[in-house]
């Protein structure tokens, strides 16, 4: 990711992106939350989806952040990690690196090894933001500081099922660009699919739960959670790397 062109592109796109959303929206977080127009119509908005916690935020700006990091990270992680195996596979060198590691060893290192790069991004979003609310008030840096490494570890957390869902996809397909195609038709397709079964059995099955995401609605207000949203992220990412495992065995390399 850092020292290719391709991945350098990839993060001047990021860095192209995230200049617009903190330059136009978190930057202006402050005087936009605080105008009375905004906020009638906002604690209406608000309300009606259970974000009204989020106006209360000490820090402004980590509000509008938080809007737009929760949904913009898991499609980021599909499009970053989606390719951990298949260049490698492309390439026919996966057979001499699988000679110095194990295949659990290559899978765990590789999905670490975007975890930790996504990470990196997301710290790097959280310090812009408590820089811009600190030139803003310098008093709010301690609490920017605070805030911004909860939602660092919340978003680390949310990230961590669509990292393994690529790790699994890079065992089945041969190439990163048809990861994307396949994680694309899952999360779109896959819903419809569900809502069919269901329609046509009767019966909840909560097949709902295998879609990475899933609980990222009830955390958006960031208020009354105690910590079981955890779980089925956690869950999820086990279950996932372990199909890639047991996959990665069985595929010829």
């Amino acid at each position: 990711m850092f020292n290719t062109k391709r991945g350098l592109l990839a993060l001047l796109a990021f860095a192209t992106i995230w200049f617009i959303i903190l330059y136009h929206f978190v930057g202006s977080a402050a005087s936009i939350v605080t105008s009375n127009t905004f906020e009638s119509m906002a604690h209406q908005l608000f309300g009606a989806l259970g974000l009204s916690a989020l106006l209360d935020w000490p820090v402004s700006e980590y509000a509008i952040y938080w809007l737009v990091a929760v949904y913009f990270f898991p499609i980021f992680s599909v499009l970053a990690c989606s390719d951990q195996i298949c260049s490698d596979k492309q390439r026919g060198t996966l057979r001499f690196i699988t000679l110095r590691s194990t295949r659990l060893e290559l899978i765990a290192g590789r999905y670490l090894g975007q975890l930790l790069i996504v990470s990196i991004l997301i710290m790097l979003t959280i310090a812009a933001t408590a820089i811009l609310a600190s030139v803003r008030d310098i008093a709010l840096f301690g609490e920017s500081v605070l805030i911004g490494a909860k939602l660092a570890f919340e978003l680390l957390i949310v990230v961590m099922p669509f990292i393994a869902l690529m790790s699994l996809l890079n065992i089945i397909v041969s190439s990163a660009r048809m990861a994307i195609v396949v994680a694309t038709l899952f999360f779109g397709l896959g819903p419809l699919i569900i809502t069919f079964i269901k329609y046509q059995l009767g019966r909840e099955f909560y097949l709902s739960l295998i879609f990475p995401g899933g609980q990222i609605n009830s955390i958006l207000s960031q208020n009354g959670l105690d910590g079981s949203h955890y779980i089925l992220p956690l869950i999820q990412t086990v279950v996932l790397l372990t199909g890639s495992h047991l996959l990665m065995k069985r595929t010829a390399i």
